[in-house]
């Protein structure tokens, strides 16, 4: 792709949908997008999931299980399941995730990785329609950032594409 593009991660458990929470999510698909077409490039698969299956909501949402649960050292190995996870989508613009926690989202933004969370499960080929919609028309200022970070040119020298 030679014109102007962004790199999204999408969480997914069917590779079908956007249906996951990005600490408990079996893999993310990357794409390749840009206004007028859209590029699979890669899925990473994960073999340690979360604890569960964690909500947005809360501990009522989640039999009384904080999504903070997932993030402790369970097998005592000093693992940090959200390592893999965050370095997994370094080179992205865009997360698409049905949610996470606070930290990860710190993690993911210092990737200079806008993370976006979606209020309900969407076919994958509906957030790549979406993201190529905002790429046509007037784009947020947060997909602008994400391109000039992708294209190295500065945001104010930027036009719409």
């Amino acid at each position: 792709m030679d014109v102007p593009h962004l790199r999204i991660a999408i969480t997914t458990n069917n590779l079908v949908d956007l249906d996951a929470n990005f600490v408990v999510a079996k893999q993310f698909v990357f794409y390749d997008v840009s206004a007028d077409d859209s590029e699979f490039v890669d899925v990473v698969h994960f073999s340690r999931a979360g604890k569960g299956k964690a909500k947005g909501g809360g501990r009522e949402a989640n039999g009384g299980r904080c999504i903070m649960d997932d993030m402790e050292n369970d097998d005592g190995t000093g693992h940090d399941p959200l390592v893999e996870r965050v370095e997994s989508v370094d080179g992205c613009g865009i997360l698409f995730t049905l949610g996470l926690s606070d930290v990860a989202a710190v993690r993911v933004n210092e990737l200079k990785v806008f993370p976006v969370k979606s209020e309900k499960v969407r076919p994958i080929d509906e957030v790549i329609a979406q993201v190529q919609t905002m790429m046509s028309g007037t784009q947020p200022l947060w997909m602008r950032r994400a391109l000039s970070r992708r294209s190295g040119v500065p945001l104010q020298e930027q036009t719409a594409y």
